[in-house]
């Protein structure tokens, strides 16, 4: 009696099935999840803006007045009266661009330029804040 060996290798078309398999599961879960990296990133930054507003309104009640920069919160300004170290170091956005720091006498402002970098577009995201 002959016998048949057992099969060692996979045979073309099963390749090929399984490829057709894995470009379609590239094709629904890649857009998926590269929408979900800008949706952290974003919701990173609205943190991160919430986080100044809170060390700001600290400074303010601490020394009468919202702080020049946003540098003051890290670092001892020479006029500030009554300071602690507000935050440890230099807030970034979720796409590890500076912050946009403003004020005048009754509210502050704190702006991230979004995912490109450029201020004054619809990709900023931004807050104003009643002092107090």
């Amino acid at each position: 009696m002959l016998r048949r060996k057992a099969r060692k290798a996979f045979t073309l078309i099963e390749l090929l099935l399984v490829l057709v398999i894995l470009a379609v599961l590239a094709a629904v879960v890649i857009p998926k999840l590269t929408g979900r990296v800008g949706q952290a990133k974003r919701s990173s930054t609205i943190t991160q803006i919430s986080s100044i507003k809170t060390a700001v309104n600290a400074y303010e009640t601490d020394n009468g007045k919202f702080p020049s920069q946003l540098q003051d919160l890290w670092i001892k300004p020479a006029d500030a009266t009554n300071w602690h170290q507000y935050l440890e170091q230099e807030p970034l956005d979720g796409w590890n661009h500076q912050f946009k720091y403003d004020f005048d006498d009754d509210n502050f402002y704190v702006i991230s330029a979004g995912e490109n970098g450029s201020f004054g577009d619809d990709d900023d995201i931004d807050t104003t804040t009643k002092g107090n």
